[in-house]
């Protein structure tokens, strides 16, 4: 087995490992395309990634993104897994050692990653390599057709598409600041991918959504703290429905404890699809 990190390395290599090492882990299949767009927006850096091969094949791998994170120079583990021949074998305690010379190496301060609450196998790892659970998330995924936008409408805001805004102008309707994947940085990346909608009474804006549109992946959802309860973000959410190319939509990342959020979404029929860690480690 060499170590050594993903620089030079054929897309296609990474995009079939990627497919088998999370083929058994219950999610649909990604494209080359999705997954280039996918690490993309994470901001995914192959020189500072690295895989195990055997024989020359990548058997086992961690795709970092590389930007900052509260002002500090981080790497987002954007997928970590092992094809499942070479499960067993201690390769992602291996990867991760490696991993942390090289991104100290490069002036990386500290690791981020996100892992499902109900792998333990996989937390009890990044809790024995020094990553504390920072927060707590929520996703949901589901149908279109499931939604129910029939809510009382208090406040008949106008919907219309909007530039991207940037954090400054909208910062101030949060509740708890994006994960990685939904930050304006990650948007940034690939800002043709995402349409924004705001919610306007005359002309202030009240509301926004940003979402990208061929994943259905409603990226950020906010709206002012006084126009709230109202029916604003069952418009908003009413609008992006009409405007999917697809049939479902996907809410990743719903910091569990932010209430009024995920009344919400349970309110117009999004169900939970499970649960995440976020877990952070200085370097």
């Amino acid at each position: 087995m060499e170590l050594k990190t993903l620089d030079g390395i054929q897309f296609s290599d990474i995009h079939n490992a990627f497919t088998n090492g999370f083929i058994d882990y219950g999610l649909p299949p990604m494209s080359s395309d999705q997954l280039n767009q996918m690490l993309t927006r994470r901001g995914f850096n192959p020189s500072l990634s690295i895989g195990a091969f055997v024989d020359d094949e990548l058997v086992s791998f961690t795709l970092n993104g590389i930007g900052q994170w509260r002002g500090k120079p981080t790497a987002y583990d954007t997928g970590t897994a092992t094809i499942k021949a070479y499960r067993g074998q201690g390769m992602a305690r291996k990867i991760f050692l490696e991993t942390t010379s090289v991104l100290q190496k490069a002036g990386i301060t500290h690791y981020l990653l996100e892992v499902m609450q109900t792998n333990d196998k996989a937390v009890n790892l990044y809790k024995s390599l020094g990553f504390d659970v920072t927060r707590e998330f929520d996703y949901f995924v589901s149908e279109l057709n499931d939604l129910n936008f029939n809510s009382t409408i208090k406040c008949n805001a106008r919907i219309t598409q909007m530039d991207l805004p940037t954090e400054s102008i909208v910062d101030h309707f949060w509740d708890a600041k994006p994960s990685w994947q939904n930050t304006f940085d990650a948007i940034q990346r690939t800002p043709q991918s995402f349409a924004a909608y705001g919610a306007y009474m005359e002309n202030l804006l009240i509301g926004y959504t940003i979402t990208e549109l061929d994943s259905g992946d409603l990226t950020q959802l906010a709206v002012h703290k006084k126009f709230r309860r109202q029916g604003v973000a069952t418009q908003l959410l009413k609008r992006i429905a009409e405007v999917l190319p697809g049939n479902s939509i996907k809410v990743i990342n719903v910091e569990s404890s932010i209430l009024i959020m995920m009344s919400f979404l349970k309110s117009i029929g999004m169900e939970r699809s499970g649960q995440q860690f976020e877990m952070i480690k200085s370097l």
